[in-house]
């Protein structure tokens, strides 16, 4: 069996499917990547026993047709350095351990598993689908902007992830550690006569990978299945499966507070700054920034007296309330804001023991994006 292909494309699918292959694993199999030939297709798979990565790359040429493995790490680093030039993959049978790969100015040898320990993919059950489109854009642009905000709680698995709620109005993609929460309303993407309402909570890693290896600009559909066990994502370039975490997502509704009469807006990059000026200057354990609006205008306070360290900053606004304080997590509010793109947020509030809304002045198309942040105790 013998192959070729580019170079460039082999080493960009090695970069995606190594994201998924654990620096230790249970299997010694799942250190490998496996390829298959067929029908002038080199299919590339990889997996942690919970996540599992597909990709099809089209050959230049190929004869004869079989599969093995290869480990990640080692055919990553091999090809990565090369430049924009052909690959030959060859192999005198399908016992042999050794795989020859010839370049314009080299070769190399690499040993080769048996493909046929590599684990298989459990089967989606069809009898319980929840299903959707979304484009390849949305879908990175939702994860990238509420996975931050995911906890890693040990007792409370369920917050671990991204939770996806398909409603006959809109889709709602969420993510909260107990302190902060995101929810974005995709309006665009809604269960329909042809689908019915369901959710499923997507862990955190399978969720990294797609930030990474989905286009923001890319306008093709990506379809998401999952039988509450299993989440199946078909893309242009590639499949993606993994395990879902199992169990009962809090109802994020209910924390979200209906009134909050305070309204601030304030152009969102100057906050950001004075808050990155001003939170050196907090206490290291509880980086506390006393935020006080009055007369439209914001000033931020922090202080450390156990190193005699205090910073005031001011700034305008526009204020439609009354003159009020209230503590945050400067760390956390950058983060927050960090993952808006609006020129100007409005910050709603109601008083300094109740959440504080920060949403975009102007709500980008087909989309309602809110964050919530808890307030921190002022010692007055």
């Amino acid at each position: 069996m013998n192959f070729t292909l580019a170079a460039k494309q082999l080493s960009e699918q090695l970069v995606n499917m190594n994201r998924v292959i654990n620096s230790k694993n249970a299997l010694p199999i799942l250190a490998d990547i496996v390829f298959t030939v067929k029908d002038n297709i080199l299919s590339l798979k990889a997996s942690d026993s919970e996540v599992t990565l597909m990709a099809d790359i089209e050959l230049t040429e190929s004869e004869g047709e079989g599969c093995f493995a290869i480990n990640g790490k080692d055919i990553m680093e091999a090809v990565k350095g090369l430049p924009e030039n052909p690959l030959t993959f060859s192999m005198d049978s399908e016992e042999d351990t050794i795989v020859k790969i010839d370049y314009f100015s080299g070769m190399f040898t690499l040993p080769v598993n048996n493909a046929m320990e590599f684990p298989t993919l459990p089967a989606i059950d069809n009898a319980n689908l929840v299903t959707f489109n979304i484009t390849e854009g949305l879908l990175q642009e939702n994860i990238a902007r509420t996975i931050f905000a995911s906890a890693d709680d040990e007792l409370r698995p369920v917050m671990n992830g991204i939770f996806f709620d398909l409603t006959a109005e809109h889709l709602a993609v969420v993510a909260s550690d107990g302190h902060t929460l995101v929810r974005n309303k995709v309006l665009s993407v809604k269960a329909t006569d042809e689908t019915k309402t369901g959710s499923f909570i997507l862990p955190k890693k399978p969720a990294h990978i797609l930030k990474n290896i989905l286009s923001r600009t890319a306008e093709t559909e990506v379809t998401m299945t999952a039988d509450g066990r299993q989440l199946q994502i078909v893309a242009a370039g590639f499949t993606m499966q993994c395990r879902l975490i199992e169990g009962r997502y809090p109802n994020y509704n209910s924390v979200i507070p209906k009134n909050n009469p305070n309204i601030v807006l304030v152009d969102r990059n100057t906050l950001v700054n004075a808050l990155r000026r001003v939170s050196p200057f907090s206490n290291n354990s509880s980086n506390l920034v006393r935020i006080h609006v009055e007369n439209n205008q914001i000033q931020l306070d922090t202080e450390d007296y156990d190193f005699s360290k205090t910073a005031t900053e001011r700034m305008a606004c526009e204020y439609n309330g009354e003159a009020m304080s209230i503590g945050m997590k400067g760390a956390k509010t950058i983060e927050i804001l960090g993952n808006m793109s609006a020129q100007e947020i409005e910050m709603q509030l109601a008083d300094p023991s109740r959440a504080a809304l920060i949403l975009p002045s102007e709500q980008p198309t087909d989309m309602e994006i809110l964050m919530l942040q808890m307030p921190m105790l002022l010692n007055d």
